[in-house]
């Protein structure tokens, strides 16, 4: 036996997809592994059947673009949730897939197709073909992962890598690029008139990344995937949190709708049986559009708001269905919302709350629904009954008696014909009755429209100046966004001139220094200019201080060189003090042998440089030309002396090698 629950839930389908429409099934293997699949593409006319394997199956459905990829099971094509939503991932993007068995839990494709009047048949062909008819008639329910919002991505095409001046030079030039892209692509979607929300990290010269989270699909996107030199563009659907199930028809029951108004308008329609059938959210859709996509999808029994008094765009779309209007005693806070919304998908705050209003109002009318569909006699539309109890405000024997006076009416008619219909001759009075009464409702509604065209005339003029203004006030946002991006690039690019500058400045004050040596009197230090030498100091006898102190303020020929800490000389840094060829140089600590003799073997002075009493102003040096000329001369003398030394003890080594040569002989 039907519930009066599950009577009052039974929907209209529309006709058949002016589309093709592929229907596929298993036809062996296992999904897990090798599978071949039954095809059967359907025109709404033509018949192609083939034998196909999974990758081509993949390749014809990316060729050929059907509008529906049809199934009795979802996971015939996939082994597993992430195997399916990487396959809903690969389609293109006009095409959806449809498990023409329901959703969650989908009935026999046998008891479908019956149920449908669709040949039905156990071999894999002949379910593929009932697939595709029963989608073909908008039979089922589309299976999604992903919503209508995509993010585009412009990132780094290369590693940045680490290390010195040049790297940050190549870095920038990177950054600058990603920057430069992200402009292009902002660009583009403002002149496609797109609705976005962009994230940018700001890096060294630039971007290293900017996410534009669009309102619409790829293809509605001016921007495609590329990757050229220094920068990436990655544009994909954004990911829901699992997957959802829509139904694939349009609906004409009697439903029940919920609207949150505001600069983001939501509607949500719920069946009588407390079904959430679809949900929109929109910026840019007027009254007009949505009520349109409401008519769409049902003709509302009651239209609620959550929040009370009922806002006045509720109502007048409300007065326009001449439905019953349902608000709370209060503002439903958001903890309510949250819960009674918990088990339905949602994209954002609108649509929740359009959602927990009508599923609020459904809860309050629960009970009548039921009341009312307990006393419809079966095989009796539930739904105009209820539309004429809660919106009419009729009682239902009253409603129903109305409807047995038409049928009476038509049983009148037919007193002469004394044969018993048949079931196929109910069904046509039925739907001759059904639609007699969508054409007086139809009627209603044209003398209503005709009531609110001339309210509708006083508005428009008013909508049109709003509309320009709020396009006007639109596009300074956009050249204020804009500036206030070219201030930031340009408060950057300030910003490292006056690094530069501070750098220069230090340059310009060591040289400064410099000049001062060469040309002031040094009225600081106790002696006049002409009795003084600038001395460079070398924090250690290394290559890596020596080319320091190079760097800093130069180290050149006849130049006085001291050293701090002498201790670590060797060879090579010996020949780079050789190279620079100064005028003497001052030690502090011990100084290596092989050091001491390179030194020495090229002339080049070394003096203990407590010899030499030195003055140090910031980073510069001065000592006593007398000082430094008597260490100069005091190293000379020791340089003769280790010279006659050496040439003594060379004579004496000739002398004793003679010796023994001659002894050798008389030997």
């Amino acid at each position: 036996m039907v519930s009066a629950r599950q009577r009052r839930g039974v929907s209209t389908r529309t006709s058949a997809l002016d589309a093709v429409v592929f229907g596929v099934d298993v036809r062996s293997g296992d999904v897990r592994g090798d599978v071949s699949y039954a095809l059967v593409a359907f025109d709404g006319e033509h018949l192609d059947t083939d034998v196909v394997s999974r990758r081509k199956l993949r390749r014809l459905v990316r060729d050929e673009e059907p509008a529906i990829v049809a199934t009795d099971n979802m996971y015939e094509l996939a082994e597993n949730k992430d195997a399916l939503v990487h396959f809903l991932g690969s389609l293109p993007d006009g095409t959806t897939l449809v498990q023409v068995t329901g959703a969650q839990r989908p009935e026999p494709l046998s008891r479908v197709a019956d149920r449908h009047d669709v040949p039905y048949g156990k071999d894999p062909m002949q379910e593929a073909e009932a697939a595709a008819r029963l989608a073909a008639r908008n039979v089922g329910q589309e299976v999604t992962a992903f919503t209508d919002r995509t993010e585009v991505k412009v990132s780094r095409g290369r590693s940045t890598g680490s290390g010195g001046w040049s790297e940050d030079r190549y870095t920038r030039r990177i950054h600058g690029s990603v920057r430069k892209r992200a402009r292009e692509v902002e660009s583009e979607l403002d002149a496609a008139g797109l609705d976005y929300e962009r994230d940018v990290t700001e890096k060294y010269g630039g971007f290293s990344n900017a996410v534009f989270t669009v309102e619409g699909r790829p293809r509605d996107i001016p921007v495609s995937n590329e990757r050229a030199g220094d920068v990436r563009v990655e544009v994909e659907r954004v990911r829901r949190d699992g997957i959802e199930f829509r139904p694939l028809a349009k609906r004409h029951d009697h439903v029940v709708v919920g609207v949150d108004p505001g600069t983001t308008t939501a509607v949500a329609i719920v069946g009588l049986d407390g079904e959430v059938l679809d949900v929109l959210s929109t910026r840019t859709a007027d009254t007009a559009a949505v009520t349109e996509w409401i008519v769409e999808r049902g003709r509302p029994v009651v239209v609620a708001a959550d929040v009370t008094p009922m806002p006045e765009t509720v109502e007048k779309l409300r007065r326009s269905f001449d439905a019953a209007g349902w608000t709370p005693e209060r503002d439903l806070p958001v903890d309510t919302k949250q819960h009674r919304t918990r088990q339905a998908g949602y994209d954002n705050d609108h649509e929740r709350d359009a959602m927990a209003a009508a599923l609020s109002a459904y809860d309050d009318h629960e009970d009548q629904f039921d009341r009312v569909a307990a006393k419809v006699p079966p095989g009796q539309d539930v739904g105009p009954v209820v539309a004429r109890v809660v919106a009419g405000e009729e009682s239902v024997e009253t409603a129903l008696a109305a409807f047995r006076d038409d049928d009476e009416a038509d049983e009148d008619d037919h007193e002469h014909d004394p044969r018993e219909p048949t079931a196929e001759e109910k069904r046509i009075a039925d739907l001759e009755r059904q639609v007699e009464r969508l054409q007086d409702h139809v009627e209603r509604l044209e003398e209503t429209v005709a009531e609110k065209d001339a309210e509708l005339d006083d508005y428009e003029s008013k909508l049109a100046a709003a509309r320009s203004e709020g396009r006007k006030e639109a596009r300074r946002d956009r050249e204020v966004t804009r500036l206030e991006r070219e201030n930031r690039r340009l408060q950057s690019e300030i910003d490292e001139r006056d690094e530069r500058i501070e750098e220069l400045e230090g340059k310009l004050e060591r040289l400064k220094a410099l000049w001062k040596l060469d040309h002031s009197n040094f009225a600081d230090v106790s002696e006049k200019k002409e009795g003084l030498v600038p001395v460079k100091v070398v924090e250690q006898f290394t290559r890596d201080a020596i080319e320091d102190a190079d760097e800093r303020f130069g180290l050149a020929e006849n130049d006085v060189v001291m050293f701090r800490d002498a201790s670590g000389a060797g060879a090579s840094t010996a020949d780079m003090v050789v190279d620079i060829d100064p005028r003497v140089v001052l030690r502090n600590g011990g100084l290596s042998d092989i050091a001491d003799e390179i030194l020495f073997k090229h002339d080049v002075p070394v003096a203990p440089g407590d010899l030499v009493t030195v003055q140090e102003v910031d980073e510069l040096a001065v000592a006593r030309e007398r000082e430094v000329e008597a260490a100069i001369e005091d190293w000379e003398r020791r340089a003769e002396e280790r010279e006659r030394e050496r040439n003594a003890e060379m004579v004496d080594r000739l002398i004793s090698e003679h010796r023994a040569s001659d002894r050798g002989e008389s030997d």
